[in-house]
């Protein structure tokens, strides 16, 4: 058995890259394209993400909640849209100019008689529900708004979207549907308002999937939008952590939790210091890999909380100290970590702990 070596993982993202895929997307699009930077701009940090985009030219954002909107409009100023997707409460922004999305009728009409009170119409999004059947305004609703537009007195409103349930199988007959539904309600209900559609696969659908602002979120992080196809965005995160200690065991010597792995000759372990806490997901025990080198050393065994075993037994130089790249390079994208054990690439990075020392590159 070798020494210790102490450290950290470093998590390293390229914001080159990411403002590069903003920009292939506008250019795709056509049209204004936002800055999806909810769930922490998907784990690998909304602050350097967004003023990386702004610097770029993007002058809209969307963000889950509340909280996410509050902080953003610190870090960016005053001038860019920061858009809350699941709403708030009239005021709860205590000024900070945030767009809520409105998403029942009892959020337009708070809104609007807010803005009615106050005398300024309230800048605001409606969100149509044309099939995914989770937020926004439902058939129901949407029939009530198209019969009363009066309802809308007190809202300025800004865009009106929906959101695509199925856009990452371009035959699901769902795509065709919404797209109908929605060109439909929002003729009848908001004439004349700018309307947002596409999500990231939405924008390789086609034309009729164009509006006149996009919300790419998945793929400004490098996951691939168009499944079952060559990914055409850049890469945009690695994640290289530190090797703890290097150990020979023998044949019938088991490794980890539940003797997970079990030696069937002499073997090397190397234990690094990332698990499960920092986002290297159970799930991938026994079936995943690293690179050192360029080349694939196989996970083994369980892993635990905070450590993660690999069999180095075809690796003489990999020692303690050295590094492992347990995101990134050729074959180990978020997306084909995700195929191993059965999910999407936007857990991989949204599941990413906040022990990682990260590191920035780039911008515009």
């Amino acid at each position: 058995m070798t020494g210790h070596a102490a450290g950290q993982g470093v998590l390293t993202v390229d914001l080159a890259a990411i403002v590069a895929n903003w920009r292939d997307l506008q250019a795709r699009h056509g049209a204004a394209c936002a800055g999806v930077v909810k769930a922490d701009g998907y784990g690998l940090g909304a602050v350097p993400v967004a003023r990386a985009l702004l610097a770029a030219g993007c002058r809209t954002f969307f963000v889950a909640h509340l909280t996410e909107g509050l902080a953003l409009r610190e870090a960016l100023g005053a001038g860019p849209g920061i858009i809350v997707l699941n709403g708030f409460a009239p005021g709860a922004d205590a000024g900070a100019g945030l767009w809520p999305v409105l998403n029942s009728l009892g959020d337009v009409a708070a809104h609007a008689a807010a803005g009615q009170g106050g005398g300024v119409p309230r800048p605001a999004l409606l969100h149509l529900d044309t099939g995914m059947s989770r937020l926004g305004l439902d058939r129901q609703e949407q029939a009530v708004l198209a019969a009363d537009p009066g309802r809308f007195a007190g809202l300025d409103l800004r865009f009106v979207m929906t959101h695509l349930a199925c856009a990452d199988d371009p035959s699901h007959p769902l795509n065709a549907s919404q797209a109908a539904r929605f060109a439909a309600a929002a003729a009848a209900i908001a004439p004349g308002v700018p309307r947002s559609f596409a999500n990231s696969s939405g924008l390789f659908l086609g034309a009729a999937f164009r509006s006149d602002l996009a919300r790419p979120g998945c793929a400004l992080y490098g996951i691939n939008p168009t499944p079952g196809a060559p990914n055409p965005m850049r890469q945009v995160v690695t994640l290289e952590v530190p090797v703890l200690q290097v150990r020979q065991i023998g044949p019938g010597e088991t490794v980890g939790y539940g003797a997970g792995y079990t030696a069937e000759r002499n073997v090397r372990v190397a234990t690094v210091a990332a698990g499960y806490a920092d986002g290297y997901l159970r799930s991938l025990s026994g079936r995943s890999l690293a690179l050192f080198q360029g080349r694939a050393v196989p996970l083994m065994g369980r892993i635990s909380m905070d450590l993660t075993t690999f069999d180095a037994s075809d690796f003489p130089d990999l020692q303690p100290g050295c590094r492992l790249m347990l995101v990134g390079g050729a074959g180990n994208t978020p997306d084909d970590i995700a195929a191993r054990c059965g999910t999407i690439g936007y857990e991989v990075l949204t599941s990413l702990g906040s022990r990682y020392q990260r590191r920035y590159l780039g911008g515009v």
